[in-house]
């Protein structure tokens, strides 16, 4: 069934989604750096073509290309230290210096290297594959004259109009036109860029929004005027020219490559940056060339070598020429049977000097086994053969999605087995971005017998948990209930919830039946999800802004509390009336959404009900909803403060439900200060809404709280565990808020209860007070003082614990911190904290901060490095690492594409490290050793 066609701009009021129309142009446009001008619909003109050579929208991730592969190769295999030494020698080999013939010399040579490059080619080749499978996806665009067709992405140009439906995913940089919404507004999702799970709004200008069908492209045409590439995820500064009028554009109209359009039909959007130039790309780096510590180490040792048979070959030379010179004694040759007299310039006394010097070249010819060239052709093998133990290894293959483990590069075997510091994304990588309602506490009293994935943990270490035999040891006919709950509710996803005292209506019963509808009633209108009915069974289900918020619709639904309709300022739904027994259809007017945003951690809708009461609805993290209770409103504070205490304690993630009612005056008064705010065009006007919508957030009554399990991935928190127990730091770089990835941290237990955390953020009043201020300078400055003043103290902190009960710590740092934080002069005193602490997360991290945070633990500690990711946000991490791992997941390949070695899931990178990385480690130095010391030692071995 169609979603219908809703006005988004009413509907989420509190957005910066609906924006003035300014006529005015940017002052920067023009200037150096946001000189671009893309002329859109105008692709086959001559005018385009001349102004819009840019780059084609073909990607690829390869190391080598057509023309650069001979020499880059060569170059790759005669940077090994033997293999240039053997070049030299078998140079000299066609020579009238050398002891044997120039082919026994130049043959292994050329086999050898040529089974090597071969060996790259093969390898690059596969990169090259899912290269051209990526360039060949196709995409519908504007052919011309209003039809369109589908094409390769690969074809695409600067200025073509493309239409990208639903699921699908932009594939280049574009400007939003229109939608399949009236109002040119879509859902997009990021996970794939910034690893963020909750959907986007995006919203095109009004004057393009009515070109919402493909005939109206026919005589479409406008020019861009934007700023040139570049790696900022979230800016975009240009205007765009249409009709003889000039709009100013913003990140909002801009939907960027490797984003997917969701809960939208389609969308036309006008291509902006293609290829190389999207921003996506220009957050990646060119695939680096990786030699594993093994072999430079040899390079080390063949360097030692090298000196030997240098001193060997030069003293002997030196002999040689005091012997020869001494052959001739008053014209007599003393050693005749040599026959001297018969000698070339190699062996004539009369010419000591250049005989010695031909002598040393011979000699380091002839000694040249002190380095053996059959063992870069023999580690060739063996990790050719490792290659093939790791990707025919069963028990790293996930049968789910038909994917094994798959080593694209086999050069760097060996490093799996060194590892010291292996950085993380976290969605999708550590989780299955699926979030389950588990547990509430309504009215002081607690529901949901689920046990989450940290209880089951501390189950598996302490068998005598209070908590968890609660959960588990029950009455045996209490049990077959629950089980019965549960093998009916498995199968729904976003919903674990089993309680027989909530479910099958049961809840009427219960003494606080009104507090407990009212809880319900509060999840199933306080959103801004989207219902789809199928109209064959009836069933709905929800497209939301993110797995938190279907998670809280599908769980009312289930209750018995269906939201199941959304008109353009309504919503209906089904609830099981307590009085008459039966269900009753409800309608609430909706009259204002105060979305969700990180400073306001709080979510709010204002309806009124059938009965003209004006309600005003709100979910929101204890640290902001707690403070805006009423008096008479905190009469269930308590239990439910000790309540979600036992819910963070289990790893879940939860929010504060509360309510108010309002009188006609109050709204009317806080409707009209809304209305005037939202369409000022003054500088903090979103400040200024921030401001007046917490004025009417006050005096709360509060209902209860929520508690929300963010699946891990199956066998994370014991994989971490055994990794911890090897040694290995892991440290978990993350585009999510700060909530959400300490919420994770203890499920995968990163984190664990007793840690002193050690948080540094800029979320600070002295900064706030700057920022809305607006003076960048004043703000740069006190941010970099704020944060080497954290820095500082948490070292202090780190230290004064020193001692017989030294506690453990965890460092979490934000986005904006790390800004500062990786600035030349703070960088080696923050990398010297972050080493001390148990567990490191870095919060808001871009896809630029997590290559950068990579390469400071790469080289401020000199250990060997892991990086694994499963999105294009983690490409620059991955390339920057010692190893790079890539999970082939729901993210697309561009990871997989960037990585040395491709694993499903994150549970197998035990096996990979400590089976596979552990062998490979031995064999390759044994190896190493059996070849130096039996080349070497008189014994042998």
């Amino acid at each position: 069934m169609k979603i219908k066609k809703l006005n988004f701009s009413k509907i989420y009021s509190f957005r910066s989604g609906q924006k003035p129309n300014f006529r005015t142009e940017n002052p920067q446009i023009g200037r150096q750096g946001f000189s671009r001008v893309v002329l859109c619909n105008e692709q086959d003109s001559f005018e385009s073509d001349f102004r819009n050579s840019y780059a084609d929208n073909s990607v690829r991730s390869t190391k080598y290309t057509v023309a650069n592969f001979l020499p880059k190769s060569l170059f790759e295999q005669f940077r090994r230290v033997a293999n240039f030494y053997f070049l030299v020698t078998g140079i000299l080999a066609f020579t009238n210096l050398a002891p044997y013939t120039a082919v026994s010399a130049i043959l292994p040579l050329c086999i050898i290297t040529g089974a090597t490059m071969v060996k790259e080619g093969v390898e690059d080749w596969r990169r090259k594959k899912q290269d051209i499978e990526v360039n060949n996806r196709r995409v519908i665009f504007h052919k011309g004259d209003g039809n369109f067709e589908y094409t390769e992405w690969k074809n695409l140009k600067v200025g073509n109009i493309v239409k990208v439906k639903k699921d699908e995913f932009f594939p280049a940089d574009l400007l939003l036109l229109s939608s399949s919404y009236d109002d040119a507004v879509c859902y997009v999702e990021t996970m794939n860029l910034d690893g963020e799970t909750n959907l986007k709004l995006k919203q095109g200008l009004e004057v393009t929004s009515s070109l919402n069908e493909d005939f109206k492209f026919r005589d479409f045409k406008a020019e861009v005027k934007c700023e040139d590439p570049n790696a900022n995820l979230y800016s975009f500064v240009g205007s765009m020219e249409f009709d003889r009028q000039k709009y100013p554009l913003s990140p909002q109209q801009l939907l960027l490559r490797d984003s997917k359009l969701r809960n939208t039909d389609y969308v036309y959007g006008a291509v902006i940056f293609t290829g190389h130039d999207t921003k996506v790309i220009q957050n990646a780096t060119d695939p680096p060339s990786k030699r594993s510590k093994i072999e430079k180490k040899m390079d080390k040792i063949i360097y030692f070598l090298f000196c030997v048979l240098f001193l060997i070959a030069f003293v002997g030379s030196i002999l040689f020429g005091i012997v020869t010179k001494r052959d001739l004694h008053n014209g007599v040759m003393k050693r005749w049977y040599l026959r001297p007299d018969d000698s070339t310039i190699f062996f004539d006394p009369k010419r000591v000097a250049a005989a010695s010097v031909f002598h040393f070249l011979t000699a380091l010819m002839l000694y040249n086994f002190f380095i053996p060239i059959s063992l870069y052709f023999s580690i060739e093998l063996v990790k050719v053969l490792q290659c093939i133990f790791i990707n025919q290894d069963i028990n790293m293959y996930y049968e789910e999605l038909d994917k094994p483990a798959l080593a694209r590069t086999s050069n760097l075997n060996e490093e799996l087995g060194q590892i010291d510091t292996i950085l993380s994304d976290k969605t999708g990588t550590l989780t299955c971005n699926s979030m389950e309602f588990i547990k509430c506490s309504v009215a002081g009293v607690a529901y949901g017998r689920g046990v989450t994935e940290v209880e089951q943990a501390i189950s598996n270490i302490n068998n005598n948990s209070p908590m968890i035999h609660q959960q588990v040891n029950r009455s045996e006919s209490e049990s077959d209930d629950i089980r019965e709950v549960h093998d009916r509710k498995e199968q729904i996803k976003g919903f674990n919830f089993m309680d027989e005292r909530i479910m099958n209506g049961n809840w009427v019963n219960e003494p606080r039946a009104d507090v407990i509808q009212k809880f319900f009633r509060l999840l199933s209108v306080c959103h801004t999800a989207i219902p789809e009915v199928d109209e064959d069974t009836g069933r709905v289900s929800y497209e939301a802004e993110s797995p938190d918020e279907a998670a809280f619709v599908i769980a009312a639904r289930e209750v018995g509390f269906k939201f199941y309709k959304r008109t353009q300022n309504s919503l209906s739904m089904k609830e099981l009336d307590p009085v008459s027994g039966n269900e009753v259809n409800r309608t609430f007017k909706i009259l204002n959404v105060l979305e969700f945003n990180s400073s306001r951690k709080r979510m709010s809708v204002i309806v009124k009900d059938e009965e003209g009461r004006i309600l005003l609805l709100s979910k929101g993290a204890d640290s902001v909803m707690f403070e805006r209770l009423a008096k008479s409103g905190r009469e269930f504070e308590e239990k439910t403060l000790e309540h979600m205490n036992e819910y963070a304690d289990a790893g879940l993630r939860t929010l504060i439900l509360a309510y108010r009612e309002l009188d006609e005056e109050e709204y009317h008064e806080f409707d009209d200060k809304f209305s005037e705010v939202k369409n000022s065009v003054t500088v903090d006007r979103e400040s200024l809404i921030e401001e007046v919508s917490d004025k009417i957030e006050r005096n709360l009554i509060l209902l209860g709280a929520t508690a929300v399990e963010d699946k891990l991935q199956n066998g994370v928190p014991e994989c971490i565990d055994k990794l911890a127990q090897a040694g290995i730091k892991i440290w978990v770089l993350t585009g999510d808020k700060m909530e959400t990835a300490i919420n994770i941290g203890f499920s995968c237990r990163l984190l664990r209860q007793g840690m002193k955390q050690i948080i540094i953020h800029l979320e600070i009043p002295d900064i706030q007070a700057l920022e809305k201020n607006g003076d960048k300078k004043a703000i740069i400055n006190a941010s970099r003082e704020s944060v080497y003043h954290q820095i500082s103290e948490g070292s202090k902190l780190l230290s004064a614990s020193k001692g017989p009960s030294q506690q453990t710590f965890a460092l979490i740092i934000d986005g904006k911190s790390l800004v500062y934080a990786l600035e030349d002069n703070t960088k080696n005193m923050f990398l010297e904290l972050a080493t001390r602490c148990a567990s490191v997360i870095c919060c808001r991290s871009s896809p630029k901060q997590k290559a950068l945070v990579t390469r400071l633990v790469k080289e401020g500690t000199g250990k060997t490095t892991l990086a694994i990711g499963d999105g294009a946000n983690d490409v620059g991490m991955l390339q920057e690492a010692d190893v790079g791992v890539g999970i082939s997941g729901v993210e697309g390949m561009q990871a997989v594409m960037s990585s040395d070695i491709a694993i499903a899931q994150f549970r197998y990178l035990e096996r990979l490290l400590l089976v596979h990385g552990h062998w490979c480690y031995r064999r390759m130095s044994t190896m190493c050793l059996v070849f130096f010391t039996s080349c070497h030692c008189p014994w042998g071995l």
